[in-house]
């Protein structure tokens, strides 16, 4: 039986992902692999990754400050505090903050492991852009199709920026 918890605001391991982080809060390991909880705290109008497609795992966006636009497949949402946005596996689907003060989102990921992917893509960002080929190593141990050319439509399309500019397909 794991003992009860407390995890303060400044508490877990964060990782640096660009306009967006991840504050990792409940592990999947403690959680039984069924879920696992991250908050992504995100600059003002900071797009949080291109499009892309989870084959394993369902996303559930509960946001708790600022607006927070997503695509979902064709459809275009915005969530304010207190709306959760539901990125099922198998839609592409991408999210961005809509506003011009940061946000923040608290993630629910089922069945958990997704998040080791953050913790992995922020090792990786500490040296500077991904190596493509890394980066792509790493979508496929997760099952996660990337469209890394979705990006400057993506920035244009909805004013945003990608801090650190799109990694670059491999070759």
């Amino acid at each position: 039986m794991t003992a009860p918890t407390v995890l303060g605001p400044g508490d877990g391991h964060l990782a640096i992902l660009g306009g967006t982080s991840a504050r990792f809060m409940i592990d999947g390991a403690d959680a039984g692999k069924r879920f696992a909880l991250v908050e992504h705290p995100m600059q003002p109008r900071a797009l949080a990754a291109p499009m892309h497609r989870h084959h394993r795992e369902d996303e559930y966006s509960f946001v708790l400050e600022g607006s927070i636009g997503a695509l979902l497949g064709d459809s275009v949402v915005i969530g304010n505090p207190g709306d959760l946005i539901f990125k099922p596996r198998e839609q592409w689907h991408t999210f961005w903050n809509a506003g011009d003060a940061p946000a923040r989102i608290l993630e629910i990921i089922s069945p958990a492991g997704f998040e080791n992917y953050f913790r992995e893509l922020g090792a990786e960002l500490l040296n500077g852009a991904p190596d493509p080929q890394r980066l792509a190593a790493l979508c496929a141990s997760y099952e996660l199709d990337m469209d890394l050319s979705s990006v400057p439509g993506l920035i244009q399309r909805f004013g945003v920026r990608f801090p650190g500019g799109p990694p670059q397909p491999a070759r």
